[in-house]
C-alpha cells in the first residue's frame, strides 16, 4: 500500500463518517459529526495498522489481520453503551449506539480497501436514519402506544 492509497482511505473515511454524523447532529443526537468521524477514522486506522502488521510480519510469525477488527467492534460497543439512557420505561440513544457501531464497520471496510461495501453501507445507513423515522412515527408509534396502554391497563387490574 502506497502513501496515496493511505491518504485516500483516511480522507474517504472522514467523508463517510462525517455524512453519517451530520445526520445525527441535525437531529441533535448525543453523538454527532465529530464523534462519527473519529469512530470511522479510528477504525480505518486500526485496519490499516492490522494490514501493515500482517504485511510486515507474515513471513516471520503467525499473524491474524482479523484479530484487531474483532477488538475494534467490541470496543465500540462500550462507546455505544455510553450513549444509551434508560429512564423509567423508555430507552433513548439506541439508534445512535447502533450508528456508532456500524460507522466503525464502515471505517474498517474503507481501511481494507472495500470501498464499494463501505459506500453502499453508508447510503443504507442514511436511508434507514432519514426515511425510516417518518415511517416509524406514522405506523409503529400507534402500535407502541396501544401496546403501552394495554400494558398499563393490565397492571392496574
Amino acid at each position: 500500500m502506497d502513501f496515496r492509497d493511505i491518504i485516500l482511505r483516511l480522507l474517504l473515511t472522514v467523508v463517510m463518517g462525517g455524512i453519517i454524523g451530520a445526520e445525527r447532529q441535525i437531529h441533535r443526537k448525543s453523538a454527532g459529526m465529530r464523534t462519527h468521524i473519529l469512530v470511522c477514522l479510528g477504525s480505518t486506522l486500526m485496519m490499516l495498522i492490522s494490514l501493515f502488521i500482517y504485511d510486515t510480519f507474515k513471513d516471520e510469525v503467525n499473524v491474524d489481520p482479523g484479530r484487531i477488527v474483532g477488538h475494534v467492534i467490541s470496543g465500540i460497543g462500550f462507546l455505544g453503551a455510553g450513549t444509551i439512557i434508560v429512564t423509567g420505561g423508555s430507552i433513548r440513544g439506541l439508534t445512535t449506539a447502533a450508528t456508532l457501531w456500524v460507522t466503525a464497520a464502515v471505517g474498517l471496510a474503507v481501511g481494507c480497501g472495500f470501498y464499494l461495501a463501505a459506500g453502499i453501507t453508508t447510503l443504507i445507513i442514511l436511508l434507514a436514519l432519514i426515511w425510516l423515522e417518518p415511517f416509524e412515527e406514522k405506523f409503529l408509534s400507534k402500535d407502541r402506544k396501544e401496546e403501552m396502554d394495554s400494558n398499563s391497563h393490565s397492571e392496574k387490574v
